[in-house]
């Protein structure tokens, strides 16, 4: 049974399907809001996983902190929610196991001391609950780790500022890791050939920057902008790249094994003979993107614009992008071997 959740007046009711009889809605079944929830500020959320964990949590909880999140979006009345008829507890399919932190983040905005291991385990829920907020203190937390680790960036972040503020800025091949470089001007920038590990640009503007052979393995990048960048040879293997605009981006022989491209805008994008295998593709724009020889193991590509992108070697992929593409929900993870 789904429950349609809206926004009610003080004085409205809600109608629920009348299960005993056919599944209709029935106006015998229709009682005051206040009846029917109870205190609407308190909702139970099921989580699924192996030992059918519940938690418990309220309303404010999970739509003020991260207003922009997809939880908020769940609960903000405008969304259809999936709802167990007989406990009333809300349904979201995804593993428990770090939804406590989930919920702890969005009570006190701490970011919980976790492995680096566990840490990405957690970034994966945040990045799929769309919590930027959490996506960011994770960031912090693990590039302050990186800088205890002693990754020896040759630069600062005041030294590069300090430099941009010149005309056709070249880094090549210096070494850059671990540093949080987030919100800048980046553009036409050369990174050719640096090291680039660990990297926080996420939000910063890198149009037509070029990352030629760059190793920038578990770098950040969400929400920046990237259109038109050179990643040509690039490894960015572990990178975010969610909610990027890569449109005309090349990517051609970039290493993007486990990189997250979720909502990324990859119109036009050049991705001949790139490694996507584990990539995380979900609700990307692919639309004409050029994936000729591109490696597509395990890759999820669950609503995914594939208009006109080039997938001839992937008749099977083509033909099923469509479904994705229109919305009916299906999950294309394939691994393409002669499928």
């Amino acid at each position: 049974m789904r429950l349609v959740s809206e926004k009610f007046a003080p004085d409205e009711v809600v109608c629920t399907p009348h299960v005993p009889s056919e599944g209709k809605w029935s106006k015998a079944q229709c009682r005051p809001k206040e009846e029917l929830y109870g205190d609407l500020s308190k909702i139970q959320v099921f989580i699924k996983n192996k030992l059918g964990k519940k938690f418990c949590t309220t309303i404010d909880t999970l739509t003020q902190r991260e207003p922009d999140s997809m939880l908020a979006a769940m609960f903000s009345g405008r969304h259809t929610v999936s709802e167990d008829p007989n406990k009333g507890y809300v349904f979201i399919d995804r593993d428990g196991k770090h939804f406590r932190h989930i919920l702890n983040w969005l009570r006190d905005g701490v970011v919980p001391t976790l492995t680096d291991a566990e840490y990405s385990e957690l970034m994966r829920e945040a990045e799929y609950y769309q919590l930027l907020g959490l996506i960011e203190g994770i960031n912090s937390v693990l590039n302050k780790r990186k800088e205890g680790d002693g990754l020896n960036a040759e630069l600062t972040r005041a030294d590069i500022i300090k430099c941009i503020q010149y005309d056709k800025v070249k880094f090549r091949g210096i070494n850059f890791s671990g540093l949080d470089l987030s919100k800048l001007d980046l553009s036409d920038v050369d990174f050719s050939y640096a090291s680039l590990k660990n990297v926080f640009f996420s939000r910063a503007n890198l149009q037509c920057a070029k990352f030629r052979d760059v190793d920038a393995e578990g770098s950040i990048f969400h929400n920046a902008t990237l259109r038109e960048c050179e990643f040509t040879g690039a490894n960015l293997r572990g990178a975010l790249l969610a909610g990027a605009n890569l449109q005309s981006a090349n990517l051609q022989d970039a290493c993007l094994v486990d990189c997250s491209f979720c909502g990324a805008d990859l119109r036009s994008a050049h991705l001949q003979t790139a490694d996507l295998t584990n990539a995380n593709l979900e609700g990307a724009n692919l639309e004409g993107a050029n994936l000729k020889g591109a490696e597509l193991n395990n890759a999820n590509l669950k609503g995914a614009n594939l208009q006109r992108a080039y997938l001839r070697q992937y008749p099977y992929l083509a033909s099923h992008s469509v479904c994705a593409l229109l919305g009916d929900g299906m999950t294309i993870i394939l691994e393409l071997c002669g499928a």
